[in-house]
């Protein structure tokens, strides 16, 4: 059968809930060069599951697992040779269809089993390209049986056998309506990171209040200063101040959680 690439058959994994206002627009895009998308829902409550009907998913529902554990399970369902795993607000731009396109059409050596890809993220309809929030590139694009997303509470990660190369064109990463949706998003991470900590990575120092002065200090200073922050505005600049308060909140959601529950 002929396949969307010209190539082996790709699968794009997409879990969702509630992401009714950019989630056609991530659909379109990977409908260009997806011969199935897997479509995992986690119980949305607005027309997501509507919209990816409509555009001939195949739907699945299922009460959240987790990050990594929801997106194994898309992973699982997916019938391609390769797969690409997206979030529901991740849109692939034309020049990343066209680099797939040509990668599956030419073959891959076996050697690899991933490609990780930049991504774009977005204030609202703004793009953020630096200060450490570019390029931000995501192992996603990876052989069937080859890659699986690590446990973990939070920041999940996709794990390969074999070698990984970097694509060049970007995913834009449709984020956040606005700064204040990213700090909100921020301080839910700090928890999850806190509860993260606790339970595996759980030291003296991570909690101490020395590493609360000088942590975020040096996150702000690096991003902005080594990472090219300070030549991207003031969207930026209000980015990088949130961003180092979240690294703040983790500590302090870790020292509160060592109070509740000493060792």
């Amino acid at each position: 059968m002929p396949t969307k690439t010209g190539g082996p058959p790709l699968s794009v994994t997409i879990v969702a809930q509630d992401e009714e206002r950019i989630v056609a627009e991530v659909l379109r895009s990977a409908s260009a060069i997806a011969d199935e998308i897997v479509f995992l829902d986690s119980g949305s409550s607005d027309r997501t599951p509507a919209i990816a009907r409509d555009f001939g998913v195949r739907f699945y529902q299922q009460k959240w697992l987790g990050y990594a554990e929801q997106k194994n399970t898309a992973i699982d369902l997916a019938l391609g040779e390769w797969i690409l795993s997206l979030d529901a607000d991740e849109a692939l731009t034309p020049a990343l269809q066209e680099e797939i396109r040509g990668l599956m059409q030419r073959g891959v050596p076996e050697s690899i089993a991933g490609f990780t890809i930049p991504r774009v993220l977005f204030i609202g309809n703004r793009p953020v390209r630096g200060g450490g929030f570019y390029p931000d590139a995501q192992l996603r694009l990876i052989r069937k049986g080859r890659g699986r997303f690590a446990p973990r509470i939070i920041h999940e990660s996709m794990k390969v056998d074999g070698r990984v190369v970097q694509l060049k064109h970007d995913l834009l990463h449709y984020a956040y309506r606005n700064v204040e949706d990213f700090a909100q998003t921020m301080d839910h991470y700090a928890r999850l990171s806190a509860q993260h900590y606790l339970e595996h990575e759980n030291t003296a120092w991570r909690a101490s209040r020395l590493n609360e002065l000088l942590t975020p200090a040096w996150t702000f200073f690096y991003r902005q200063i080594a990472r090219g922050g300070i030549f991207h505005g003031a969207l930026c600049w209000r980015l990088n101040v949130i961003y180092a308060g979240y690294v703040r909140q983790k500590i302090r959601y870790l020292r509160e959680l060592r109070r509740q529950y000493p060792a």
